[in-house]
């Protein structure tokens, strides 16, 4: 039996954007109606086992229903860009499982269903339509199947001649009917004025089709339906003729052409990988894309007993080697030196107790090349031996040049900058629970000694890119003394209050058990809380509150669900509490006494430097960035990180809106630069210009406008964005950023020049030269271009506060050695940066940071920081 699987692209992807919360990869690039697609794409495969199948697409805005009607979908909202973004990456996702996808000019994609769906059920095959769209329902036979996805995307309804019979009980014809009658909103459909589903359902099941309702105005009862059929009559044979599907489309596909069999997998792995679809990911046989390694090479290298000063010519690559990337905890395995002398293995053992290697790396003369100085100078930290006189660092080269790239290991950069033929690591050492060092020491040594190698003979040919990109400063001035910088910090590490800690989730769990109390109380009886399926029939059968979303095992409990619910009933607030507590409690309590350093009783996170491509750092196990502020119990957990030493303090260090700051001056925009100049609240200015008053007249509703569009317009945010945020129409939306740019004329004329710039350039850089290449932005689709522009507005903004903050840092670093204090940096968190200071040196030190801080860099507006110490970090803001 064939079985031809044919689905509403157009349709399908509208659903998942609007069913899913927005989402993004690494790259910025919005993915959720991508997964949502994906995730229905996947079912479809599993329960269906198509043996052809076709998705379709609209291929423009007009078709031939135009001629009959020019306002046929007329009023319809403009697609908001966050999703147009994603139509070339369903197309990418189609092409890659070599599922055949048509769209043909002047016809919808319902036209090309419709003429598939005739033709197969004619040749007697089973046909099932998937769509959101209740039009082509018309379509269904004994052999067509149309399934409706309902208010979430793997949810659906079937519909047979019998379902469709038994929900509104009219036949697949009569659905054209119907829509004649009470028209289409959506479409843009007239219908009949005051004709309803009901009413046409009735007047079809007595009369059968609009034809014969015309003919019978004189027998049907109610003087004002005679005159509203009687005044509609063309009307209503016009918009039943606009709903029909038109099955005879000329196709350049035949049924045979749309035959489904195997698929690559290598391709949708790699493209699920560019997504960051980790969860879809788990489906797949990872050794797929396993790549291509090119031709082994010979090498000679020696395994050294006993380490000698010839053995540590000058410079030399470095590799410090470790199984995982969490090297907090792990051991070293090994340690390969190279140099223009000789190439050596050392066992770690012998390293490390041996005074002429542990010199040789403590000498700030002797100049080291190596691949994450970061990790390497804590790796050897944690073993007390001090790593200087690094010269050169291949992961953050790699990482300047090509910011894209979401992989920065040895093996990516020496494929990618031709540096020599190295292993991957899962191939020495296998995976997972498996992993661990080979058995021969000689294949150790060989895989440590090759990537000693790519580091050694890629130093001067990545140096002489960032020349030529003028990103050699900000390489070797900021990323490489800052990478030592962050080394220090994560061997330092934060002292955390477990006592302090350990008393929140005490008193967090007493406010948990007394909201389970009332909830329960209010609910009438116990249940699970966490539970979804339980909660769900609590509030919306037993407590009849109005189902918002539906899912596959039940309704939908979501945060944005009950959010929507909030003031429909007193339950509601005491839910969103329960989570918000119980998140604080597992993830931020729970999670963080189990990564406490036991005998210092210190957290010590991962700060990644080569991560994201704005230059912004990140922070892992435990993420330290994250701690959640909006609460006030979130807030309190920072009262749990406290100094080290006895009477030392806790400093933060905050710039103030520095983004906005940095907009004002690369913009140059007078009202922007004149609110900064005189120190005035940025958002209350914001809210004086765009709503024409005076600064007593602006409401805090008026300010918090003002605040949204602010941040907003750095985020290259949209009308349907700005709605979303605040709860507005898109309309107003769009009117709220067009009174903005009408305020501040200059940010408009840097995004439409800056735009314009990058197309002509490639990439848009920071102030300090930090690149992002976008070859987007001359792409001949619409979608990918608009996505590379609002890229091309935010990044020098974003990018270049990221510097302003690093480059603080490095120069504080530099303040601190100088000066002799002791004085450390602990921690950086956005915009901040956290020290803790003995008593003494508080005032000296409150004064020079801030100093530091606010001349990182010059721009034509001030930069303020405000520092704040207190004997935690909470009591620090």
């Amino acid at each position: 039996m064939k079985k031809l699987v044919l689905i509403d692209g157009n349709s399908i992807a509208y659903r998942a954007f609007f069913a899913l919360p927005l989402l993004n990869n690494d790259k910025g690039v919005y993915t959720n109606a991508v997964f949502g697609f994906t995730t229905m794409l996947l079912k479809i495969l599993e329960e269906d086992q198509p043996t052809h199948m076709l998705v379709a697409f609209d291929a423009g805005k007009t078709t031939f229903r135009h001629k009959t009607y020019s306002e046929y979908k007329g009023g319809r909202q403009k697609t908001p860009p966050e999703l147009s973004e994603q139509f070339p990456l369903v197309r990418e996702l189609l092409d890659a499982f070599q599922i055949k996808r048509f769209e043909a000019e002047n016809y919808e994609a319902d036209d090309i269903i419709g003429t598939f769906a005739k033709e197969a059920a004619d040749e007697e095959w089973q046909v099932k339509v998937y769509t959101g769209d209740k039009d082509l329902l018309q379509l269904v036979t004994d052999n067509v199947t149309v399934v409706l996805t309902k208010k979430g995307i793997t949810q659906v309804d079937p519909y047979t001649p019998a379902a469709l019979d038994e929900k509104y009980g009219l036949t697949a014809n009569q659905i054209i009917d119907m829509k004649g009658l009470m028209g289409d909103s959506s479409d843009n459909i007239p219908g009949v004025p005051g004709i309803g589903e009901k009413t046409a359902i009735k007047l079809l099941k007595e009369y059968g089709t609009v034809e014969k309702v015309l003919e019978s105005i004189e027998q049907i009862s109610g003087k004002k339906m005679k005159e509203r059929l009687e005044e509609n009559k063309q009307q209503a044979l016009m918009s039943k003729e606009l709903a029909t599907i038109f099955n005879e489309v000329p196709l350049d596909l035949s049924l045979q052409d749309l035959q489904f069999g195997a698929y690559d997998t290598t391709k949708v792995v790699k493209l699920f990988k560019e997504l960051e679809f980790k969860s879809l990911l788990e489906k797949f046989d990872s050794e797929a894309v396993e790549d291509e390694i090119e031709t082994k090479d010979e090498i000679s290298f020696e395994i050294v007993d006993e380490i000698k000063e010839e053995h540590l010519h000058t410079p030399a690559a470095l590799i410090v080697e470790i199984l995982d990337d969490h090297y907090h905890q792990s051991d070293i395995v090994g340690i390969s030196v190279v140099h223009e002398k000789g190439k050596y293995f050392f066992e770690t053992e012998k390293a490390l107790q041996s005074k002429v290697f542990v010199n040789w790396l403590a000498d700030q003369n002797q100049k080291k090349w190596l691949f994450d100085a970061k990790r390497a100078t804590v790796l050897l930290g944690w073993q007390g031996v001090e790593l200087k006189g690094v010269e050169f660092d291949l992961l953050m080269a790699s990482y300047l040049l090509d910011p894209s790239h979401s992989a920065h290991d040895i093996v990516d950069i020496a494929q990618r900058k031709q540096g020599g033929y190295v292993q991957a690591d899962d191939t020495v050492y296998g995976k997972g629970a498996k992993r661990k060092t080979p058995d021969d020491i000689h294949v150790l040594a060989e895989h440590l000694v090759r990537k000693a190698l790519v580091t050694f003979s890629l130093k001067e040919k990545l140096e002489q890119e960032l020349k030529n990109n003028q990103q050699f400063e900000l390489y070797f001035d900021l990323e490489m003394p800052l990478s030592i910088i962050l080394g220090k910090m994560e061997l330092t590490g934060v002292k955390v209050d477990i006592s302090q800690l350990e008393k929140m989730g005490e008193d967090l769990e007493v406010r948990l058990k007394k909201y389970e109390e009332e909830i329960h109380s209010l609910a009438g009886q116990t249940f699970n809380i966490n539970s979804p399926k339980q909660l769900g029939e609590i509030l919306f059968e037993k407590l009849e509150l109005p189902p918002i979303k539906k899912t596959k095992t039940g309704y939908s409990t979501s945060a944005d669900v009950l959010e929507k619910l909030a003031g429909k009933h007193e339950i509601i607030e005491h839910i969103l509490n329960y989570r918000q507590l119980g998140k604080l409690n597992s993830t931020y309590i729970e999670g963080l006494l189990k990564v406490i350093k036991k005998d210092t009783s210190k957290v010590h996170t991962r700060f990644n430097q080569a991560l994201t491509q704005t230059g912004r750092l990140s922070s892992t196990d435990p993420n330290l960035q994250n701690i959640p502020i909006r609460l006030e119990e979130g807030r309190k957990i920072r009262k749990a990180f406290i100094p080290s030493e006895k009477g030392w303090k806790i400093m933060a260090a905050d710039y103030s809106q520095i983004e906005l700051r940095v907009l004002a001056h690369i913009s140059e925009d007078k009202g922007l630069i004149e609110a900064f100049q005189k120190d005035m609240d940025v958002h209350t200015k914001t809210a004086m210009d765009v709503f024409h008053v005076k600064e007593e007249e602006v409401t805090s509703l008026m300010r918090r406008s003002a605040k949204a569009v602010n941040f907003g317009i750095v985020y290259g945010i949209s009308d349907y964005g700005l709605s979303q945020n605040l709860d507005i129409t898109r309309k107003e939306a769009a009117e709220f950023i067009e009174r903005y740019f009408a305020s501040y004329p200059k940010v408009k004329q840097y995004m439409d020049e800056i735009v314009e710039q990058a197309r002509e350039d490639g990439y848009v850089e920071t102030l300090l030269h930090r690149r992002r290449y976008l070859p987007e932005l001359t792409s001949r689709n619409f979608n990918l271009r608009s996505f590379a522009e609002r890229t091309a507005m935010n990044t020098p903004i974003q990018g270049t506060a990221a510097d302003i903050i690093k480059q603080a840092m490095v120069n504080m670093g530099e303040e601190i050695e100088k000066n002799g204090w002791k004085t450390r940096m602990l921690l950086q968190v956005h915009d901040e940066l956290i020290f803790e200071v003995p008593e003494d040196e508080v005032e000296t030190f409150k004064e020079v940071i801030s100093k530091v801080m606010e001349n990182a860099i010059q721009l034509n507006v001030p930069l303020k920081v405000d520092a704040e110490v207190g004997d935690s970090w909470y009591d620090a803001k």
